[in-house]
C-alpha cells in the first residue's frame, strides 16, 4: 500500500476499496488510509446513529452518508449488468428507504444472564446475539414489541435460543416464535395476557411440531394494491412499504396499456392487484397458501386477477402459453428464474418487467433476454434494506423493434 490511498467505493460486502484494490473495513468513500492502516475520515463519513453499530449484524453501512449509499446501490446493479454485457438505456437514481421503516425482520432471543432475555440481531459472522436497546432500521411499532417480548421471555426458566419473526400487518404486529414451548394452563394464559396487553395482531409458536396460532382476534391481512389479502404466517412481504411502492410504481408505469399481464412468482399479489386496476392479470405462484389467499381476496363478479397454482421452476410457462400476454412481470427468489427466462426468451411477449433482490442472478437472466433480442430499456436500483449490502432493482426489457 502507498503512503496514503483514497477510498473510492464500497465493495459488495461493505468494505471500503482503494484504487489499487485494497479493502479497508469500516471505511467510507472519500476516506484515506495510510500504510499502517490508519483511516482519516473524508466528506462521506457520518457518525453512525446507533450505539450497536459494528457489533450488530443488522447494518453494515451506517458510517456512510446518503450519497455514498445511493452510489453503492447503483454500482451493485451496474457492475452486475456490465459483467454480463448488459447496457441499460436509462438508469434512474437509486431509491433509498428511510430509517426506521423495516416492516419485517427476524430477531433472535437467548438467555442474557441472570434470567434476563436478550433480543436482537446476531453479530456479523457469529451466533452471538446483540441485545437491542435501540434500532434505527425497524419500524417503531416492531421495535416497541422487543421490550415486552424480553420481559415475557425473562419469566422462563432454563436455557433457550429462539427465533422471532415480526411483521407489520393491517391489524398491528404479527409475531411468530420458534423454539419456545408453553406448558400448562398458567403459561398459556400468561402468553394470551401478553398478546392482549400489547395489542399483538397474531402470535404463533413453533414448538417443534410446526407453527400453531395461539392468538388472532381477527383475521390478519396485508393490503396490496388497495386489496386486503390474508397474510399466511411467514409469507414473503417486501421489507418496507416505501420500497414496495417504488417497485410497484415502476412496474405499473412500464406495463401501463398492456391488456393481458402474467405475474410470475406472484406471491400474495404485490404486483398483481396493482396491475389489476387496468389490466387482466393471471398470477402464477407455487406456494399454495399464497394462492389461496389471493383467490380469497379477489372475489366478486368483475375479477381482474386470476390465480393459478404452478411451480415455475419445474414447470415454467412455455412460449405458446405466453403468447396471449402483452406484458409480464416476474419477481423470483434470489436464485433467479433461469428456466422461466429461457422460455420467455423464446416468446413474443413485448414487455417484461423483471424485479430482483439479487443483481447477479438478474444480470445472468437478463443476458439470456438480450441474446433473444430484448433491449434493457430502464433500470431502477432500490435500497430498501437501509445501511445493508442487500440491493434490489426493477428493470424493463422490451422486445427489439417494439
Amino acid at each position: 500500500m502507498s503512503e496514503h490511498e483514497l477510498i473510492i467505493r464500497i465493495a459488495a460486502k461493505g468494505d471500503g476499496v482503494t484504487a489499487s484494490g485494497h479493502h479497508v473495513a469500516g471505511a467510507a468513500p472519500g476516506d484515506t488510509v495510510d500504510s499502517s492502516g490508519i483511516v482519516k475520515r473524508g466528506p462521506h463519513y457520518v457518525q453512525p446513529p446507533c450505539r450497536h453499530f459494528e457489533r450488530c449484524g443488522g447494518c453494515e453501512l451506517q458510517h456512510c452518508d446518503d450519497a455514498s449509499l445511493a452510489e453503492f446501490v447503483s454500482n451493485r446493479v451496474l457492475f452486475a449488468a456490465q459483467s454480463h454485457g448488459l447496457d441499460p438505456q436509462v438508469v434512474k437514481p437509486a431509491h433509498l428507504s428511510p430509517p426506521m421503516s423495516r416492516r419485517r425482520a427476524t430477531l433472535h432471543a437467548v438467555n442474557g444472564g441472570g434470567g434476563k432475555a436478550m433480543i436482537g440481531f446476531r453479530e456479523a459472522g457469529s451466533h452471538r446475539v446483540v441485545g437491542l436497546s435501540e434500532c434505527h432500521i425497524l419500524a417503531p411499532d416492531l421495535f416497541a414489541l422487543v421490550g415486552p417480548l424480553g420481559a415475557w421471555l425473562s419469566k422462563r426458566k432454563g436455557k433457550y435460543a429462539a427465533d422471532i419473526d415480526l411483521a407489520l400487518v393491517d391489524q398491528g404486529v404479527d409475531c411468530a416464535i420458534r423454539n419456545i414451548t408453553v406448558e400448562g394452563l398458567d403459561q398459556i394464559e400468561d402468553l394470551l395476557d401478553f398478546c392482549r396487553d400489547n395489542g399483538v395482531a397474531r402470535l404463533g409458536l413453533d414448538q417443534g411440531f410446526g407453527p400453531e396460532t395461539f392468538w388472532e382476534p381477527e383475521p390478519v391481512t396485508v393490503t396490496l394494491g388497495g386489496m386486503p389479502v390474508a397474510y399466511p404466517a411467514g409469507s414473503f412481504l417486501q421489507a418496507t412499504a416505501d420500497g414496495e411502492a417504488a417497485l410497484v410504481n415502476a412496474v405499473t408505469e412500464w406495463l401501463d396499456g398492456c391488456s393481458q399481464v402474467a405475474d410470475l412468482f406472484s406471491g400474495l399479489g404485490t404486483f398483481a392487484f396493482a396491475l389489476g386496476r387496468k389490466s387482466q392479470v393471471t398470477a402464477y405462484e407455487a406456494a399454495r397458501d399464497a394462492v389461496l389467499a389471493c383467490k380469497s381476496a379477489n372475489r366478486g363478479p368483475a375479477k381482474s386477477v386470476e390465480t393459478e397454482h404452478r411451480d415455475l421452476f419445474r414447470n415454467p410457462l412455455r412460449p405458446d402459453e405466453l403468447a396471449r400476454f402483452d406484458g409480464v412481470v416476474l419477481d423470483p427468489p434470489r436464485a433467479g428464474a433461469r428456466s422461466q427466462v429461457e422460455q420467455l426468451a423464446q416468446s413474443s411477449v413485448p414487455r417484461i418487467a423483471y424485479v430482483s433482490c439479487n443483481p447477479s442472478s438478474w444480470a445472468r437472466d437478463g443476458a439470456l433476454l438480450k441474446e433473444a433480442g430484448y433491449d434493457l430499456v430502464e433500470v431502477r436500483p432500490v435500497g430498501q434494506f437501509r445501511w445493508s449490502t442487500h440491493v434490489e432493482l426493477a428493470s424493463l426489457f422490451v422486445k427489439g423493434g417494439e
